[in-house]
């Protein structure tokens, strides 16, 4: 099969690789369309913890083409979508639901090869049907929709009546803006670089839009969703929360990477900071909401790529003139 390897030092192939058979417990999947995510992005740099060389991929959409022995529930050529987090199921963060803080996680994609290749294996537990009245570039959106859908919930509140600022118009942050206007927010802002996403921004539900600098009010927004991943922004973020405010801070940075931070506002303003990693136990929700979001791919992506182009796929991800870049690993 062929698929896409990354280094761990920045260097991506299209190479050959064995074709996938599946344990008693697996499915084997070909998958039809793959998103690319910053994740991705730190991946393909080196600069994000994974097992390399890795075959990336998680956000991801396909058709059964094998099924182990020991699989009941489904059949060559059903159409899927996975949840990428493999947990043990066994250790304390597992027990307390909280999966994606696994010990022993095994994100296909991250540490297991994922779907940019023609075939991907999957235990049974973490794939599911794909809605009749869900496409394969829709049912790829469903992973990211399913890790807003989770850091909303770790909330705990909801956003109802709040004024929201998101930073970050990619993909997690224009879902961000349908989730929390579907919501009742009662404003929803969005701080943007690129022209291209602003405007996909106000497509998609936000109030107002701003280039970076543009906007000046301060202590003024209850909730701040950091969605972009850069240092500046998740720093600019502390500075435009209300008392009682809080930073949902989902944005993918460098390990590496540190930001000042003034415990006397955390004191004073009562400010409340929570990461958001992954997706959780929120993906069987995100399977159910999709089919209500039907037309989310037509409006939100507008780069597809082979798989033999991925570096080109990547360089796409990069600019400011994407919303969402998919790959189609059978092309």
């Amino acid at each position: 099969m062929r698929a896409v390897l990354l280094d761990g030092k920045g260097a991506v192939r299209v190479t050959d690789l064995p074709d996938l058979v599946p344990d008693p417990d697996e499915v084997i999947i070909a998958p039809e369309v793959v998103g690319i995510c910053g994740t991705d992005l730190h991946l393909a740099e080196g600069d994000f913890p994974g097992s390399f060389p890795v075959v990336p991929g998680h956000e991801f959409a396909g058709t059964v083409q094998a099924v182990g022995s020991g699989v009941s529930g489904f059949a060559v050529g059903d159409r899927v979508c996975v949840d990428p987090n493999v947990s043990c199921g066994a250790c304390e963060q597992c027990l307390a639901g909280a999966v994606n803080l696994c010990s022993k996680l095994e994100p296909i994609g991250v540490t297991t090869n994922g779907a940019c290749a023609e075939q991907v294996r999957a235990p049974a537990t973490v794939v599911f049907h794909l809605p009749d009245d869900v496409d394969m570039a829709t049912g790829a959106l469903i992973e990211p929709l399913a890790c807003v859908l989770h850091a909303l919930e770790r909330l705990g509140a909801g956003v109802s009546g709040k004024k929201v600022l998101i930073y970050g118009a990619g993909s997690i942050g224009l879902l961000s803006t349908v989730l929390t206007r579907a919501d009742r927010a009662s404003v929803v802002e969005v701080v943007e670089p690129s022209a291209v996403r602003r405007e996909a921004a106000i497509e998609f539900g936000a109030d107002r839009v701003f280039a970076p600098g543009e906007r000046t009010g301060e202590k003024d927004v209850d909730l701040v969703i950091e969605a972009s991943g850069h240092p500046s922004a998740v720093a600019d973020s502390l500075v435009r929360l209300a008392g009682r405010g809080t930073l949902l801070q989902m944005g993918v940075t460098s390990p590496a990477v540190t930001i000042d931070l003034h415990p006397y506002d955390l004191f004073d303003r009562e400010l409340s900071i929570i990461g958001s990693q992954s997706l959780a136990t929120a993906f069987p929700a995100a399977v159910r909401r999709m089919p209500s979001l039907s037309d989310l791919a037509a409006r939100m992506v507008t780069h597809a790529f082979p798989l033999e182009a991925y570096g080109e796929a990547l360089g796409a991800a990069r600019s400011e003139v994407a919303r969402k870049v998919h790959v189609h690993p059978q092309e």
